[in-house]
């Protein structure tokens, strides 16, 4: 906590008290000696969250290919490649 507080440049109590309102929340789970972690409960909304991001960036490039006259196919070709390539 300490490190993190000073990377924020804030006070150790805001970190600690940041903590404890994601821990009452159920985001995170804090266990004595391991530290803390994303709660397996919220998994879903952060996988949630994500696809709502991707969706935002699909529909962007879906627009540049609809105004710059790439097909869908060819979108859809660049897609699956930058979805298989594991680089």
């Amino acid at each position: 906590m300490r490190a993190l507080a000073k990377s924020l440049h804030v006070s150790v109590i805001t970190v600690q008290k940041a903590y404890e309102d994601l821990q009452r929340d159920g985001f995170v789970e804090t266990t004595v000696g391991r530290g803390s972690f994303v709660s397996a409960r919220n998994k879903d909304f952060y996988q949630e969250e994500q696809q709502r991001l991707a969706e935002e960036h699909l529909m962007e490039a879906c627009e540049i290919g609809r105004s710059s006259g790439i097909s869908l196919e060819k979108l859809i070709e660049l897609l699956t490649m930058f979805y298989q390539d594991e680089d």
